[in-house]
C-alpha cells in the first residue's frame, strides 16, 4: 500500500471550503488558554467542515502565530466569532435555533456514545478551560451535557482531543 501524495487527495481550496456544505455544528471554546489547543480545534474543524468555532473569554483569536502553528491555515477556512463570554455565545446560538450541549462531566450527563444527533437539527458543543472546564453558568444554560466515558486514572482529556472525538461523533451522523 502506497501513501497518497498531497496532490492526489483532491483537497478543497479555502474558497471551495467556504462554499461547501457544512456539518451543522459550532464548537464553542470557553476560556481555553492554550493557543495550540485553539489551533488544533480549527484544524479538526476544517477536516470535518464544521460551521464555525466560537472563541470566548480569554480564548485567543486569529491572527496569531501560535494558533497558526497547529491550525496550519484552518483559521482562514473555518469561520469564527468572538464573544466576551461563552454565556453570550450560548444565548446567540439558542436565538439562532441551535441545540447547545456542554461537554462536561456532570450529574445527568449523556454518554457520548448514546447521543444520536438528528440530521435536521443544528448543534453547538461547548468545550471548557483546560483546568476548570465549562463555566457552571454555561452548563446551566445548555440544553444538556455530553460526557466522553473514561476508564483510566485521569478525570479529563486534552481539550483538542475531546474536540476531535466529539466532532467525529457528530460527523458520523451527518455525512
Amino acid at each position: 500500500m502506497e501513501k497518497l501524495r498531497t496532490i492526489e487527495m483532491q483537497r478543497l481550496t479555502v474558497e471551495e471550503f467556504r462554499e461547501a456544505e457544512k456539518l451543522p455544528l459550532i464548537v464553542v471554546l470557553d476560556d481555553v488558554r492554550s493557543m495550540h489547543n485553539v489551533g488544533s480545534v480549527f484544524r479538526t474543524g476544517d477536516a470535518f467542515r464544521i460551521e464555525a468555532v466560537y472563541l470566548c473569554g480569554i480564548t485567543s483569536t486569529p491572527p496569531s502565530a501560535e494558533i497558526h502553528k497547529t491550525a496550519l491555515g484552518a483559521e482562514d477556512s473555518v469561520s469564527w466569532r468572538y464573544f466576551k463570554t461563552a454565556l453570550e455565545a450560548v444565548e446567540a446560538l439558542k436565538t439562532e435555533g441551535y441545540e447547545v450541549y456542554s461537554v462536561e462531566q456532570a450529574h445527568g450527563s449523556t454518554k457520548l456514545q448514546t447521543f444520536s444527533p438528528l440530521k435536521e437539527k443544528k448543534y453547538a458543543v461547548i468545550l471548557g478551560n483546560e483546568v476548570k472546564g465549562v463555566h457552571q453558568e454555561v452548563v446551566d444554560a445548555s440544553d444538556g451535557c455530553l460526557e466522553i466515558p473514561q476508564f483510566g486514572t485521569k478525570h479529563s482529556m486534552n481539550v483538542s482531543v475531546t474536540a476531535g472525538i466529539v466532532i467525529w461523533h457528530f460527523a458520523q451522523t451527518k455525512f
